[in-house]
């Protein structure tokens, strides 16, 4: 199953993986963001406020990087069968 996975995405067209990596790219520069976000209120913990935008910009970007490499696969697929 494995061996599948890394098959599909060493077969994904690369027009696809490039609007992939785009996305990977916004999703860690959003994880940056939170990671200041959550060094700030590590250093100063004026509000809770500060340390809950932290957390919601770090599930944010997981998000964004897993639904990028989800509809890179889907984009993939669909593309495929209407040729």
């Amino acid at each position: 199953m494995i061996k599948k996975i890394i098959e599909n995405i060493k077969s994904i067209e690369k027009n696809i993986l490039k609007i992939m990596f785009l996305g990977f790219k916004f999703s860690f520069f959003v994880y940056i963001l939170s990671a200041v976000v959550l060094l700030f209120y590590i250093i100063n913990p004026v509000s809770h406020i500060i340390y809950e935008s932290g957390l919601i910009l770090f599930k944010t970007s997981l998000t964004f990087a897993v639904s990028f490499f989800i509809c890179a696969f889907a984009i993939d697929k669909i593309k495929k069968q209407m040729i």
